[in-house]
């Protein structure tokens, strides 16, 4: 079972969100919170799998309440649901180690897929803000040279399923393996690559064309 702490100020989006949780067999919310300082106490106090955070939320906000979260509950991954995809909140969340970031309009089965993807080790971003950090990533390109030659086959095919912003689990799926041994996959990836996590290795995914073949 995941346990999902909900953080959002406003009563109506934390009952929607609960009632779609509550639909999924494999999830349960322990914990509610109505502002970024109640959302770390509750994570503190309740050890939740996953917070989903909002951003615009009294005393402390859905940002802060994140950097406090990596500092004070390290294990517990945080996905911002937001109404507000601005480049600088997105920045901020991911630098602070938001292992997410939806918007509200996301379809429910996608926040469904990114609590149990985040509970497994994976970072899921909306295709508005995967696209947004690609185009970033572009302007500001990375001058050291990747060289996809040390890669195996195998991990040739995971990158390109990385690039596609499938999560371990999918990657399993289509390969006929399990999400285990793609995580050890994607960890050997990440290491040959020296990228520090997913989201470089699907731009680089992207820069070599393996999205193409």
């Amino acid at each position: 079972m995941i346990r999902v702490l909900i953080a959002d100020d406003e009563p109506l989006i934390r009952a929607a969100t609960r009632l779609l949780l509550g639909r999924a067999d494999d999830l349960a919310v322990v914990a509610e919170a109505a502002d970024g300082a109640e959302a770390v106490a509750a994570a503190v106090e309740h050890a939740p799998d996953v917070a989903l955070v909002d951003i615009r939320m009294p005393v402390l906000d859905g940002l802060g309440a994140v950097e406090e979260l990596s500092r004070v509950a390290p294990a517990v991954r945080a996905i911002v649901l937001t109404t507000f995809g601005d480049e600088e909140y997105v920045a901020r969340a991911l630098r602070a180690g938001a292992a997410g970031f939806l918007l509200k309009d996301t379809d429910p089965t996608q926040i469904l897929h990114a609590v149990r993807a985040a509970a497994a080790g994976d970072a899921v971003l909306s295709p508005p803000i995967a696209r947004q950090v690609i185009a970033r990533c572009y302007a500001a390109p990375d001058p050291r040279p990747r060289d996809l030659s040390s890669l195996t086959a195998r991990e040739r095919e995971v990158l390109a399923l990385v690039g596609h912003g499938l999560s371990n689990a999918e990657i399993g799926a289509r390969l006929g393996t399990t999400a285990g041994t793609v995580k050890v996959h994607v960890a050997r990836i990440l290491s040959k690559l020296a990228c520090a996590n997913r989201v470089q290795a699907a731009i680089i995914a992207h820069d070599s064309g393996l999205l193409r073949r």
